[in-house]
């Protein structure tokens, strides 16, 4: 079932429908959490850290994203969309909304702006869709024509 918020983002052009295997989503969620892991190792430089923190999230939440059967091109609208894949609140999205702008003035304008209070803002967000996205259900495979 797909909710009218994320049918309206098909139309706007933000995603497309496509869907997604098991195995695809299977390997997401490795990354993230393989991520997220190493993201708590102290002896990584903050900036490090952030990178491994955020690309886990992003990649947490597009398996939340991809397991409904859409995609974005936009990692803003991956975590936006968590309301509408999750359920999470927007203070969860939030975080991650910030830990975006964040990425972006690192990668594109060489900012490193990077502290310990958002970072660990970023790995609990991380954590909480992790333990969404690990509490949906196994999808279905595709039927085969006859």
């Amino acid at each position: 079932m797909t909710s009218p918020e994320l049918e309206n983002l098909v139309r706007l052009g933000h995603l497309k429908r496509e869907p997604c295997s098991q195995r695809d989503f299977d390997s997401l969620v490795k990354s993230g959490t393989t991520r997220l892991a190493d993201a708590a190792n102290p002896a990584i430089s903050i900036e490090g850290r952030f990178d491994l923190a955020y690309n886990a999230a992003h990649a947490l939440a597009l398996a939340a994203l991809r397991h409904r059967g859409f995609r974005s091109a936009n990692r803003y609208v991956v975590f936006q969309a968590l309301a509408h894949t999750l359920g999470l609140p927007p203070a969860t999205w939030r975080v991650l909304a910030k830990a975006h702008e964040r990425r972006n003035l690192a990668e594109y304008e060489g900012v490193l702006d990077m502290d310990e209070r958002l970072l660990k803002d970023l790995m609990a967000a991380a954590q909480v869709v992790l333990k969404g996205v690990k509490g949906l259900p196994p999808l279905e495979a595709p039927k085969k024509r006859s």
